[in-house]
């Protein structure tokens, strides 16, 4: 995925040090780092300081993601992905989360793949744009021919929405999350070229001497 150069001597931050689209010519395939995979029953998310995985929360019920949950690498939640979103005013201020179909079951975690973007969910939580970009694994034996979400069986969409529904359920704290919205490659590409537009606008200039 990336050329052995002396920069790579150190692990790069998983955020910053990596491409969002590696390849130009298809925009479609992005790099996805996976934070939690379909077997887990805790949340696990990104230190933005330190790059290490670390644990947010243990699920309040026992719904497990029905795929594997991570972010695009270099993306950001800001002002141009707000304004994709009819029904939110912000962002969330987080990289673009993606969640990726694999027909093999991966169980780890803190690993990069390779992802081709078939389309994505508009959630908005609490008044803030939050899209899940959905993708299936790049030569996957079942879903590697998957081009767009109409490819894909619905019930895996609806399992998707299922669980954005629910898995921010803490006792005592009243839940605002829209999932309704789904939508195709085409405009899963465009949140996607927004997100990349944010990060530029916030996070530039950690780049400006590559």
């Amino acid at each position: 995925m990336y050329e052995n150069t002396e920069y790579n001597r150190w692990r790069r931050h998983p955020w910053h040090g990596l491409k969002a689209i590696p390849d130009q010519e298809t925009p479609d395939i992005v790099t996805a780092y996976i934070e939690i995979t379909p077997s887990d029953v805790v949340k696990y998310e990104i230190d933005k300081v330190s790059g290490f995985l670390m644990v947010d929360r243990p699920q309040r019920t026992t719904s497990s993601p029905p795929a594997l949950y991570g972010f695009i690498p270099q993306t950001y939640c800001g002002d141009r992905v707000a304004a994709l979103c009819a029904d939110a005013d912000v962002a969330d201020g987080d990289p673009l989360d993606i969640c990726v179909f694999s027909e093999r079951l991966i169980t780890r975690s803190d690993i990069l793949l390779s992802a081709r973007v078939v389309g994505g969910i508009q959630m908005v939580d609490d008044g803030e744009a939050d899209d899940k970009i959905i993708a299936v694994l790049e030569g996957d034996n079942i879903w590697g021919d998957v081009k767009d979400i109409a490819d894909l069986p619905a019930i895996k969409t609806e399992r998707l929405q299922h669980y954005f529904s629910t898995y921010k359920m803490i006792p005592g704290k009243n839940i605002d999350i829209k999932v309704d919205h789904v939508y195709g490659r085409d405009e899963a590409l465009r949140v996607i070229e927004a997100s990349m537009q944010d990060y530029e606008a916030d996070y530039g200039h950690l780049h400006s001497k590559d």
